[in-house]
């Protein structure tokens, strides 16, 4: 049994990949036939076949003013994937080009300071973006990280810290005391983190980041939400309440 869901992730529709197996079903034949076997509505059809042609997976030849199509050998999708492949290669360096102008374009036209994110993913796109601004010897600091995260979050602030670590960015984190110290001991493996315990008993269910002008304030609920504050009186603000708990904590042991 043929799973067709890997098929259509070739890049076919399923328009496209009704017609194709109908016609490998079928071999050579007319609109007439391929409509009655793929159940693709004859408005349709020859927008499907053509896209069909263009991307090489099927092919006709005319016989009395008639087109018969037949099929491309199956393993032309693998051809026709990797020419898809190639197209979003060039694409992505082009875009990868201009993206300072689309950047100069945006800060420009629109001088937006806050931003909100939501879900796990959106955690991750905000909390990535002290990599465009963070070099070699830069810090970031955690303030209030709440003692109980969902595993996947452990497993992703694990690979963030291994690439945090490779690139020289210094990271100081402070705890609620309730955390499990196995945390904050596997933390403290990775180069340049230094995790202790916040000396309070205050228990914080969002924690904070700030670096550079930037001030992170995220929450990790069964939705996770973050806001992300571009502004150095804030960023500021927010360094001062860190190390003024900084100060009173404690190297771990």
């Amino acid at each position: 049994m043929v799973n067709l869901e890997i098929v259509k992730e070739a890049g076919l529709s399923e328009g496209e990949l009704k017609v194709y197996l109908a016609l490998l079903e079928l071999g050579t034949s007319t609109t007439g036939a391929i409509i009655k076997k793929s159940k693709v509505a004859r408005s349709f059809i020859y927008n499907i076949l053509q896209k069909l042609i263009e991307k090489g997976l099927v092919a006709y030849i005319v016989k009395n003013d008639i087109k018969h199509y037949n099929a491309s050998d199956p393993g032309k999708i693998l051809d026709y994937m990797e020419k898809r492949k190639q197209k979003i290669d060039d694409t992505k360096e082009k875009i990868a080009d201009i993206i300072p102008s689309l950047l100069m374009m945006r800060s420009s036209s629109n001088p937006t300071e806050i931003q909100v994110y939501e879900g796990f993913s959106g955690l991750q796109t905000a909390y990535e973006h002290y990599y465009k601004k963070c070099k070699k010897g830069d810090e970031v600091l955690a303030l209030g990280i709440c003692s109980f995260q969902e595993e996947k979050y452990h497993d992703y602030w694990k690979k963030d810290h291994i690439k945090r670590g490779k690139k020289g960015i210094n990271c100081k984190m402070l705890f609620n005391r309730n955390t499990n110290i196995n945390i904050l001991k596997n933390r403290n493996s990775y180069k340049y983190c230094d995790a202790r315990y916040m000396n309070t008993d205050i228990m914080t269910t969002a924690w904070i980041m700030i670096y550079k002008d930037v001030t992170l304030i995220a929450l990790q609920d069964k939705k996770a939400r973050v806001i992300e504050i571009v502004n150095q009186q804030i960023a500021d603000t927010f360094n001062a309440y860190f190390y003024d708990y900084w100060k009173n904590s404690k190297k771990l042991g």
